[in-house]
């Protein structure tokens, strides 16, 4: 039977460097989402441009259309116009002129709409401009927090690459049978197996201790652990 004192005492110094591995574990799981995160919020802003530049497309696009119209407008009150002369009846005539009003009021119309777009566009581009302006500075960012990250899982790995190998030094001193138990909780306790005694309570759980218990870690003769969480105790120096 190994010296279990010496034993827990193994499995505190084990703890401390399992502790810290699982934190840093945790950590560098969680960069992908971090990575991720920025990405993504630098892709909405991207899109918000995108969305923008079409917006200006399209405002082109009806332009486009109502110059068009505005030209056929025009043809039609010239070819009304070119009519005016062979009526014959001042009724005819005077109706054929209120034809050509409406129509170059329709034309108008149009005209007013084509100055509107004209101003739209140029509000939208000065946005445009803005937003790009605005997405430099962003894509910076963007990629500054993201090499943060990368340079941040790069110095976990070489941590951890330390710590791992302090754990082969330090598993060396404990027995295989409690190395196992111990690892076992390990895995299903969050990282956490070892526990020290804290105002007569479970350092994991908090659940408060009998004395018979606290005499039982005390005397070293069997690992002692909690009822509930299952971790092995140890009372701290």
């Amino acid at each position: 039977m190994p010296d279990l004192k010496g034993q827990i005492a193994a499995l505190v110094k084990l703890q401390e460097l399992d502790s810290r591995i699982y934190a840093l574990n945790n950590e560098k799981a969680g960069k992908p989402l971090e990575v991720k995160a920025v990405e993504e919020a630098f892709e909405a802003k991207k899109q918000n441009l995108a969305n923008l530049e079409k917006e200006s497309l399209e405002l082109q696009k009806q332009r486009k259309e109502k110059e068009l119209e505005l030209a056929a407008n025009a043809e039609a009150v010239k070819k009304l116009q070119g009519q005016l002369y062979s009526l014959k009846t001042n009724k005819e005539f005077q109706a054929m002129l209120q034809q050509i009003a409406d129509t170059k009021a329709d034309g108008s119309l149009i005209e007013e709409k084509i100055l509107v777009s004209f101003e739209d566009s140029d509000k939208l581009k000065v946005k445009v401009e803005e937003e790009k302006n605005r997405l430099k500075e962003e894509e910076k960012k963007f990629l500054e927090q993201k090499k943060a990250v990368e340079s941040r899982e790069k110095e976990i790995d070489d941590i951890l690459k330390q710590l791992q190998a302090q754990r082969e030094q330090a598993v060396q001193g404990v027995d295989a049978k409690i190395l196992s138990e111990y690892e076992r909780i390990l895995s299903s306790r969050d990282g956490l197996a070892i526990v020290g005694v804290i105002n007569n309570s479970c350092g994991g759980c908090h659940m408060s201790l009998p004395p018979q218990v606290i005499n039982s870690i005390k005397m070293y003769e069997h690992i002692v652990t909690c009822e509930v969480c299952n971790r092995i105790f140890y009372i701290p120096e």
